[in-house]
């Protein structure tokens, strides 16, 4: 593998304790079950990329998005309730930006199209609600709150047709973000 494919992939250091003390377990792609190599996850250290990191096995649970940088206690940094127990490593992009999101499932109601970051769809669209989105373009951050607070949820391109279908009903998404290559 060339050096600027190496450059190209992310790299996450998983601890058993915090401050980065004990076991480590080094990760450059998706592990969907921390178990196979520690007992448990309470510090990182992100060396370039970025992640999604949750607190159950298989991509489950709340969702933390970290980006290069150390994180000596992720319970108590992140509000987690638990370890980290997998990670989906969100993969560089280049490009334009395009989402979708309509105020009813299955792509009904009201659409608004977004191609950059919005703080608060209320403000900006009047709408109080985001019920399914189309991502055309990039990765993207949901946040429940305005102005990027609260629990978010991670969207790579595709058709969400139903928040609720999900499994995501009771959560309401306020504002949106770009993953950008800056955070890189």
């Amino acid at each position: 593998m060339s050096t600027t494919d190496m450059s190209m992939r992310g790299k996450i250091i998983f601890y058993e304790d915090r401050s980065f003390q004990g076991r480590s377990y080094e990760c450059m792609s998706d592990c969907s079950d921390m178990y196979c190599y520690m007992s448990r996850c309470h510090s990182c250290r992100v060396e370039s990329g970025c992640f999604m990191v949750y607190d159950c096995p298989n991509y489950m649970g709340y969702q933390y998005f970290m980006r290069r940088g150390e994180y000596a206690d992720c319970m108590s940094m992140m509000g987690m309730r638990d370890c980290i127990r997998s990670c989906h490593m969100i993969p560089w992009h280049r490009g334009s930006y395009r989402m979708r999101i309509y105020d009813r499932e299955h792509f009904g109601g009201h659409m608004y199209e977004l191609m950059d970051d919005c703080d608060n769809i209320m403000d900006r669209y009047h709408m109080s609600d985001c019920m399914s989105c189309h991502v055309m373009d990039g990765h993207w951050l949901m946040y429940e709150q305005p102005h990027y607070r609260g629990r978010m949820m991670y969207f790579r391109p595709g058709e969400y047709r139903s928040f609720r279908d999900m499994g995501w009903g009771g959560m309401r998404f306020m504002s949106m973000r770009r993953i950008m290559d800056s955070y890189y």
